[in-house]
């Protein structure tokens, strides 16, 4: 029996600036990837992932021309990201030169979507969605490591709830009270 080998596609994500792409592919624990980029447009990525190094591959035509000299991919440990530079900085209308509704493992990240009037001028300087100097070699996709819960500082808050209870007082008892509220004890009340 011969059976034919069928590729998957992961999940792709994608959002545009006026320059660039970003483009993440899930696909965790990707082995043996191959990327492929072209001036005119044509994206291509295979990998295989498991043990039974099932294959999975996206072949898709961009809308519109791009810089491949200066795009940038990283490959993490849950997913691959590709930045892909433009060849003129313009907004497309959409990812893919096809026309008609997009293949179904194609998504928008909301994440990084920026709306055409909302973007930043591009002579502002700061603008948090510029990785032009982004070194996407030392980039950990996976996540989880080197993080210290504790570095974030919510751990180390103190619950002011608990001086709404009676305190034990410096015997070890609480300070006995008569149901009019007034001390039985004889001394000040040293909290109030």
């Amino acid at each position: 029996m011969v059976t034919a080998e069928l590729n998957r596609h992961p999940t792709v994500k994608w959002a545009q600036s006026a320059d660039k792409l970003f483009i993440t592919i899930d696909l965790p624990d990707a082995q043996d990837v191959k990327l492929k980029l072209e001036p005119e447009g044509k994206f291509f990525f295979s990998a295989t992932t498991g043990a039974e190094k099932i294959p999975y591959e996206v072949d898709i035509d961009l809308y519109d021309k791009v810089d491949v000299n200066e795009s940038k991919a990283s490959i993490g440990l849950r997913n691959i990201c590709y930045l892909v530079k433009k060849a003129e900085n313009r907004w497309w209308s959409r990812l893919l030169k096809q026309e008609g509704k997009p293949p179904v493992f194609l998504k928008v990240d909301w994440d990084k979507w920026v709306d055409e009037d909302e973007e930043e001028p591009e002579n502002k300087l700061g603008s948090d969605k510029d990785f032009g100097d982004f070194d996407f070699s030392n980039l950990n996709m996976g996540g989880g490591q080197g993080f210290d819960a504790d570095a974030s500082g919510k751990d180390d808050e103190i619950d002011d709830d608990s001086d709404t209870e009676e305190e034990p007082s410096a015997g070890g008892e609480p300070d006995a009270e008569d149901s009019h509220g007034v001390e039985t004890g004889g001394k000040p009340d040293a909290r109030a």
